[in-house]
């Protein structure tokens, strides 16, 4: 195993995780390849919204497949980092969105001092 935090996936690391649970990766690998083929929604813009929802997730392996995937099926660079954008301002706007949770108790902590 590598130092590093996110080590290279291998043959020999996939192949252990088939080993020790066949059907259920079988039926993760079907249900993907299901997910992402054409349907109402192209492949292409599947693995569009797959990159801008990996960066959302920070799933570094997700990133790199998905974004190769992406490209396979004809999205360009441009499309891509545009999709990144919109997971940056939606990662960054739940943060903002749920700042009134925290004003909120703010509020019933101030409430309390003064009384």
């Amino acid at each position: 195993m590598s130092n590093e935090l996110f080590p290279s996936t291998t043959r020999e690391l996939a192949q252990k995780r088939r080993d020790l649970s066949p059907e259920t990766e079988a039926a993760f690998q079907a249900f993907s390849q299901k997910v992402f083929e054409d349907g109402v929604l192209s492949a292409k813009v599947k693995q569009i919204i797959a990159v801008a929802v990996a960066h959302v997730t920070q799933c570094p392996y997700c990133i790199k497949g998905h974004t190769k995937a992406a490209l396979r099926h004809g999205a360009t660079e441009t499309e891509l980092i545009e999709a990144i954008w919109v997971a940056a301002e939606m990662r960054a706007g739940g943060a903002y969105a749920h700042s009134v949770l925290a004003v909120e108790e703010m509020e019933k902590a101030a409430a309390v001092k003064s009384v």
